[in-house]
């Protein structure tokens, strides 16, 4: 998780991670591909339905129609939203909307996801949902999440916390430890 407050960092590193920015020095390595899910899901999904929209990802790569509607009915199916494969976009909810911007990912089979503030848009109970499922879902598909928040209750579902400060690391560690740095901060 990469927590820090507006104009630390945060949202800039995910960008140059996901190639969507270039550096202006140095290298970034990482395995490929990466999936990147925006704060706000509208600006990613760009089909008519949700399974056309999961599928959106996979016209490069020459595969047979059987093996698209696989990878889009398993991705669809870790994220609990099979049964809205035929559902146009603007029917779905915010949460719903999040989680097949999480799909597209999925169906690409990224074993890194970027999340840019996914939960902002949600209410309380649909974000405390995204979050838990999005720790079980990296957890049983052995994928790394990178996931950028300013809620400090989101510190409670991941394994490691860095905290960005003025583009630098302020902490970094386990979520205790980075939550205790921003009470020293006086941030929380």
């Amino acid at each position: 998780m990469l927590l820090g407050t507006n104009g630390s960092g945060k949202s800039t590193l995910l960008r140059l991670l996901a190639g969507l920015l270039d550096a202006p020095q140095g290298k970034i390595h990482l395995q490929r591909p990466v999936g990147f899910v925006f704060q706000n899901p509208d600006h990613q999904l760009v089909m008519p339905t949700v399974g056309a929209d999961v599928a959106f990802g996979l016209v490069d790569e020459d595969l047979a129609y059987d093996a698209v509607r696989r990878r889009v009915d398993d991705a669809l199916a870790m994220v609990n939203l099979l049964h809205l494969r035929r559902r146009p976009i603007y029917a779905l909810s915010g949460g719903q909307k999040q989680r097949v911007a999480i799909a597209g990912a999925l169906a690409q089979q990224c074993q890194v996801l970027l999340f840019d503030e996914p939960t902002a848009l949600l209410d309380p109970d649909s974000q405390l949902e995204l979050v838990s499922q999005v720790r079980d879902l990296v957890k049983r598909q052995g994928i790394t999440a990178l996931w950028v928040t300013h809620r400090l209750m989101e510190l409670d579902y991941c394994d490691r916390a860095v905290l960005l400060e003025q583009g630098r690391v302020a902490a970094d560690g386990a979520p205790h430890q980075v939550r205790q740095a921003l009470q020293n901060l006086h941030l929380a």
